[in-house]
């Protein structure tokens, strides 16, 4: 039996430090399983000169050996001719692990320190420590010297984009204003890599690799990087830092993962995002959102909110910071700077993007996206010409919130992966539906959610939407079975008494099946995550039509009456 449940090389900035770090997951059973006197001695030879163990298994004992790890680690790197490391220690769900950090410039080295600390926990049980401390650290001093970390210094303005919910929205806005400013702009995001708008890459491309890939053109001059928490978690940031970050908005997705069990440690993992962003760069922070306006206490860059709400105390607070803050007002988005009245940049419902006003999801977007912009130093009319013409459309926005005329039935297809993105979609089916008209939704969940999470979406679903019809998706199973997810949809909607929902084997199969009960007039919403592509042209197949602005404008009106 080994110590090491991982070892992990994380190439830039993570949720421990700024820079490049090995990361363990140690499981340390031999420590807080062992007689007081054993961690005692383990103590004293590591440098840890006063310690109280606490009973065997106790969360006094956890503690103490989180300290006594660090001082393990760092003694073994002193003694190897090391004189200075940073080490850090959290604990995992798992009571008997622990997850060790610390940063790294030699990989060998690094990776040999690694190795030294679990050769040390794997002889504890029956092994003499000076001499298992001494053999470790002889083992770090003759490892080869190796590579350094790859993080990249950008040589270009880097925004970085981060959020649970509205990261691609928000990441293409800004690309495509910055286009329209005459960028020759590169981007990545969970669909690929993007130059000039042409997609050269296809795949999830929210991690190191992908902004690795868009500082590597030549030509490209304007960065704008799709941060996900897997790749935080997995492989750090592949950037040294970024000039502009984004924080869209932090709720519950993927936890119990990674050793991400809670919103609050989420959100310290997205955290990383603007903790790395320039000292003269901009933080931009959902004010509304208090996980991601919490951000603006551990980044050096400057704060600039975005809120809805005009009167936000948050505004306030920024202002008086020298910040700055994008909200609406009378109708307006509107940059608010300290000592100076109010610039209105554009009408709420000359933005696209928003449905009119309609999309409280996308009316934020626009607010960050401008906000970004601006921060990166974008030039205003270009900003505005930007909003303006950005659509919810396959060409700009793909997956989301893309709206489909048949036989005069409404189609949105939106990527709705969780609980707040699937509101977002309700919210929207509503906006667009004619007086004394239903709304049918086919729903489905990728299977590496938590089981509340994925029965929260049929509950949802259920409660919000006149009729519900299930769509699995094969390529998103992550270890499930379809009748596993299906069940716990089921649950779900039996909570607020449906029950019967048909389940179909792909989300095409679901959307067919609603429309065929479909009448004009009706709203037809899909959580597409698996068939994007095989449903536009179905749609197209049928002679459905892509909405313009300006069809979705009056579909909205003849809702309101």
């Amino acid at each position: 039996m080994t110590s090491l449940v991982e070892l992990r090389v994380l190439e830039g900035p993570n949720l421990y430090f700024p820079r490049a770090a090995i990361k363990l997951t140690l499981d340390v059973s031999a420590l807080t399983e062992a007689p007081e006197g054993v961690v005692r001695r383990i103590a004293a030879r590591s440098g840890l000169r006063s310690v109280r163990p606490g009973a065997a298994m106790s969360g006094f004992r956890q503690r103490s050996v989180m300290r006594l790890m660090v001082k393990l680690v760092r003694q073994i790197a002193v003694e190897s001719g090391t004189l200075r490391l940073a080490v850090r220690v959290r604990p995992v769900s798992e009571q008997s692990h622990l997850v060790v950090a610390f940063p790294w410039r030699d990989r060998n080295r690094a990776l040999a320190l690694g190795d030294a600390v679990v050769h040390v926990l794997d002889g504890l049980s029956g092994g003499d420590i000076d001499e298992l401390m001494s053999q470790a650290a002889a083992q770090v001093a003759a490892a080869e010297r190796g590579p350094g970390p790859t993080t990249l210094k950008p040589r270009i303005p880097v925004v970085a984009v981060t959020g649970t919910n509205g990261k691609t929205t928000t990441s293409r806005m800004i690309a495509h204003i910055a286009r329209t400013a005459g960028h020759l702009v590169g981007w990545s995001n969970t669909d690929g890599i993007y130059v000039d708008g042409v997609q050269v890459e296809a795949g999830d491309y929210s991690g190191p690799s992908g902004a690795g890939r868009v500082l590597a053109h030549k030509e490209v001059d304007f960065a704008v990087t799709e941060t996900a928490r897997g790749g935080i978690l997995l492989k750090g940031i592949g950037l040294l830092y970024n000039d502009v970050s984004v924080v869209t908005n932090v709720t519950a997705d993927h936890l119990g993962l990674q050793g991400i069990d809670t919103v609050d440690q989420l959100a310290e993992v997205k955290s990383v995002v603007p903790q790395i962003t320039k000292k003269s760069g901009w933080a931009v922070l959902n004010a509304d959102d208090p996980r991601a306006y919490a951000m603006r206490r551990v980044t050096k860059a400057q704060p600039w909110v975005f809120t809805r709400d005009p009167d936000s105390p948050a505004i306030r607070e920024v202002l008086a910071a020298g910040g700055r803050a994008t909200t609406i007002i009378d109708g307006w988005i509107a940059v608010l700077r300290p000592d100076a009245d109010a610039d209105p940049l554009v009408e709420v419902v000359d933005v696209p993007m928003t449905l009119s006003g309609l999309s409280r999801f996308n009316v934020e977007n626009s607010l960050a996206a401008a906000s970004a912009a601006l921060a990166a130093g974008i030039a205003r009319e270009d900003v505005v010409d930007g909003l303006r013409t950005f659509r919810p459309d396959i060409e700009h926005n793909p997956g989301r919130m893309n709206f489909f005329t048949i036989n005069g039935i409404s189609v949105v297809m939106d990527l709705a992966h969780n609980e707040a993105g699937l509101e977002a979609l309700v919210e929207i089916m509503r906006g667009v539906r004619a007086p004394d008209a239903r709304i049918l939704l086919g729903i489905g969940a990728v299977g590496d959610r938590q089981d509340d999470l994925i029965a929260l979406l049929g509950e949802i679903g259920a409660r919000d939407a006149d009729q519900i019809a299930i769509g699995n998706k094969d390529r998103y199973l992550r270890g499930r079975t379809h009748d596993e997810i299906d069940a716990l949809l089921r649950e779900g909607a039996e909570r607020v008494g449906v029950t019967d929902v048909p389940a179909y084997s792909t989300e095409l199969e679901s959307l067919q099946a609603l429309l065929k009960d479909a009448q004009p007039g009706d709203v037809v919403g899909l959580m597409c995550h698996a068939e994007r592509e095989e449903v536009y042209d179905w749609i197209l197949a049928q002679g459905g039509t892509p909405d313009t602005p300006e069809d979705l404008r009056d579909k909205v009106r003849r809702a309101r009456g």
